[in-house]
């Protein structure tokens, strides 16, 4: 049996949606654009992430660093526009919120004005001021911890984090202090699965994980990469869809017809 999808979340009902309090795991996906946006709002999520992974996935980079605020503003509005009813949430892009508490927040409220519920960003402690910054001019805020993709060039790559005792304490920490800051949820990204479910034990603000496990108070994942649209995908990604297979074959048909006279037919033209 099917179970029913809950109402639409505001940020306050996000914050309070724990497992172990008998909340239903929340859903999130990526959103780029309004089709994407429809589309993942009928199948009833409960958050679209508009991630600065457009990039990747979107764009043709092979970073996220490359994305601008200016990015982020475009495709939050294409998101927007659909008038989903899940949460929209926008990521903050690299650089937006790292060097001055004036800007960081402009740079927020920009993604607001375009249509976000709430704004995403990454770190852990050194985040705090950013944070509470955001929180004091009524942006909400979601953090970000583990392998965080701004950091890529810092970590060496794209790899586990928390492994260790010594740095499994610090993503603790981190946790800890960005709830305590005023996040009202947590995107935990790349770490041991043990490691999440006792963060998501300790924190009273929900987690939301990706490659950490299924203890987590809900999931995310790129829409392109459920759906079979990018090449090659992590282990923590299951596919539920080929469409990358599925259009090439249909391009591929239409091709065909068009060059065998046999698209468009009559029952196509207009007389």
């Amino acid at each position: 049996m099917t179970q029913s999808r809950p109402a639409p979340p505001t940020v306050p009902e996000v914050r309070g949606r724990k497992r172990r309090q008998g909340g239903v795991p929340l859903v999130m996906v990526t959103a780029y654009d309004a089709p994407g946006a429809r589309m993942a709002d009928a199948a009833g999520v409960d958050l679209l992430l508009v991630g600065d992974s457009v990039a990747n996935n979107v764009l043709g980079y092979d970073d996220t660093l490359q994305v601008t605020v200016a990015d982020m503003v475009h495709h939050t509005g294409a998101v927007a526009r659909a008038r989903p009813q899940a949460l929209v949430v926008a990521d903050l892009p690299w650089l937006s919120y790292h060097i001055d508490l004036p800007d960081s927040v402009r740079n927020a409220a920009s993604l607001i004005r375009a249509g976000a519920g709430a704004v995403k960003l990454e770190g852990g402690r050194s985040r705090v001021p950013v944070i509470e910054a955001l929180v004091a001019a009524e942006i909400p805020v979601m953090g970000h911890l583990g392998l965080t993709p701004q950091s890529v060039h810092t970590m060496g790559g794209y790899r586990v984090q928390g492994k260790g005792v010594e740095a499994a304490d610090a993503l603790g920490a981190d946790a800890l202090a960005i709830a305590a800051a005023g996040c009202f949820a947590v995107v935990l990204e790349g770490i041991p699965r043990e490691l999440a479910a006792s963060l998501t034990e300790q924190l009273e603000i929900p987690t939301i994980g990706i490659g950490a496990g299924p203890d987590c108070d809900g999931q995310v994942l790129v829409m392109h990469d459920l759906l079979g649209i990018t090449p090659s995908v992590p282990k923590f990604v299951r596919r539920y869809a080929d469409l990358a297979d599925q259009a090439t074959t249909a391009v591929a048909a239409y091709a065909a017809d068009v060059r065998n006279g046999q698209f468009p037919s009559d029952a196509e033209s207009y007389h």
